[in-house]
């Protein structure tokens, strides 16, 4: 038999946090049509509406970078041929024939959200064709597991077949952010790039403590829509909006969210390597082993809510069992929500009992039993 142990952790108690209000707890009202708040690892702390498909508008060049930075190197030349000078919009003033590496023109695209540098990036992937390089964003998203994203342009201007959702976002943006090229160019507060000075549209770079990027949008179809992460004490999260009314606003929504999302939730340590979560008896001897987990674990949690800790352990070993051999199980719950499991293993080797061991065993328990019963009839 396994037996379950179920422990209430008193986390805010022990670090004297504040118990909040629900009402102080609850997320900010916001404009936006839909929402994700996230931990860097993409658990969602938050969402409204974030499946449900929209226009991302120029978002859609996040994917545009990923396939970039997957197939081409950074410092190659590329030679602006095609449609890509006559894209308009948010443009870079492209010239045909002229010649920017590939890091430019995605500093341009992501950066100053430049349409022409992406279709002249789609088109160098590619190898000519934009349509080519569509079906490959398309098929990128598949590999992701993303039902509820397609792709008509490179650039993310408004085009019947264009649309994604609020979490799907959230894990392209988590995707790109691995390129460590894609971090430093989303990370551009100015510059000139190409003889050109760059527009920055991501307003939180200059008035956000800590943001680090992403990407921006905006069409008339799609609202205002934003990608952002904000790094605070070394906890990073990523925040969502899309379809907010105006430039101003959606600034305002994103900051709200991101302040509200370092103040209820903090990484910690959940699991402690160093802590004896059970004990199992020892068949045929009055040993238990102490069970420990096999290595720390931390998550993103809600301050001031305890954690539900569940350990399933076995009441006796099964010999022969390893010292350091996984035996049972901890799990952390942050309300319903699974923030961590680890194995928990034996501390010390348990070896098959010999016949010696056995018969020993069964003569000791058979002399206690023996004393126990004298001892009942003896009139003193």
């Amino acid at each position: 038999m396994r037996r379950i142990v179920l422990l209430l952790l008193l986390l805010a108690a022990a670090l004297a946090w504040p118990a909040w209000s629900s009402a102080e707890t609850a997320p900010p009202n916001v404009k936006a049509k839909a929402v994700v708040v996230a931990d860097s690892n993409g658990t969602v702390l938050y969402s409204l509406d974030a499946d449900k498909r929209r226009a991302i508008a120029s978002i859609t060049k996040i994917m545009t970078a990923i396939l970039t930075l997957e197939n081409a190197k950074p410092d190659r030349k590329v030679q602006v041929t095609g449609s890509a000078p006559g894209i308009g919009e948010s443009t870079f003033n492209l010239q045909p024939g002229e010649r920017l590496r590939v890091r430019e023109l995605l500093t341009a695209a992501l950066v100053q959200s430049a349409n022409d540098a992406a279709w002249a990036l789609a088109t160098y992937v590619g190898h000519g064709s934009v349509k080519r390089f569509v079906r490959l964003m398309n098929e990128r998203a598949a590999e992701l597991g993303l039902t509820n994203t397609h792709y008509a342009r490179p650039d993310g201007l408004d085009a019947k077949g264009g649309y994604s959702t609020a979490l799907d976002t959230l894990t392209i943006a988590r995707e790109a952010m691995k390129h460590r090229l894609f971090r430093k160019i989303v990370r551009t507060k100015a510059g000139v790039v190409a003889g050109r000075r760059l527009y920055v549209w991501n307003d939180l770079l200059r008035t956000y403590p800590g943001t680090i990027g992403v990407k921006t949008g905006h069409t008339d179809n799609a609202g205002w829509s934003e990608v952002a992460a904000a790094k605070r004490d070394g906890q990073v999260l990523y925040t969502i909006v899309l379809g907010s009314p105006s430039r101003s606003r959606r600034n305002k929504d994103l900051a709200v969210l991101l302040d509200w999302g370092f103040t209820h939730y903090a990484r910690l340590r959940v699991i402690d390597p160093s802590r004896e979560y059970a004990t199992a008896r020892v068949p045929y001897s009055s040993e238990r082993v102490p069970l420990f987990a096999e290595r720390k674990a931390t998550a993103v949690v809600r301050l001031g809510q305890p954690l539900v800790e569940k350990v399933s352990a076995p009441a006796e070993i099964e010999p022969p069992v390893g010292f350091g051999e996984a035996v049972g199980e901890i799990r952390i719950y942050d309300g319903n929500r699974l923030v961590a499991t680890r194995p928990l293993i034996a501390a010390q080797t348990v070896p098959t009992p010999g016949l010696t061991k056995k018969v020993g065993w069964y003569a000791g328990r058979a002399l206690d039993e023996a004393g126990d019963m004298l001892s009942s009839l003896s009139p003193f």
